[in-house]
């Protein structure tokens, strides 16, 4: 069952908040069906895994790209010739899109027994991290926003 949403009074009334009402938008849309399985872990406070089930398809047969938040992962077969079929469940191709969140990277990628096994791993920046603030008392001098960088 689909469910139509309507986006637009969001969109007029949010201000800063586009990536997130696009994510959510894109995702109503987007059908990125069943085949082949797979699972998302968590494996520690900022590490994650993809566990795609991936039968049939070599290394050579898989494409995974990062482009900003987006991991896209591939697969396609080739060079089977003239086969007749009787039955075809397995699919020959495959497309699967993940959002990722910010400053979560693709770290590795291995194929192991028709698994194919992404790890991603979250990167904050330095300016990103939680810092402590020195309080100062009001009769000492305001530091100058270089210093404040360099702290």
């Amino acid at each position: 069952m689909r469910i139509s949403q309507e986006f637009t009074p969001f969109f007029r009334s949010s201000i800063g908040f586009d990536r997130a009402l696009d994510l959510l938008e894109s995702a109503l849309e987007t059908q990125t069906g069943d085949w082949p399985p797979y699972d998302i872990v968590k494996t520690g406070d900022e590490t994650y895994r993809i566990i795609m089930a991936t039968p049939g398809f070599g290394a050579e047969n898989l494409t995974i790209t990062q482009e900003q938040n987006e991991l896209v992962v591939s697969g396609a077969k080739t060079g089977e010739g003239e086969v007749q079929y009787l039955h075809r469940g397995m699919k020959d191709a495959f497309e699967h899109r993940f959002e990722l969140a910010d400053y979560v990277m693709a770290v590795a990628a291995k194929l192991e027994n028709g698994m194919l096994i992404i790890d991603l791993a979250r990167d904050l920046p330095e300016r990103m991290k939680p810092r402590k603030i020195q309080v100062q008392r009001a009769a000492e001098a305001r530091p100058k926003l270089a210093d404040a960088k360099a702290a």
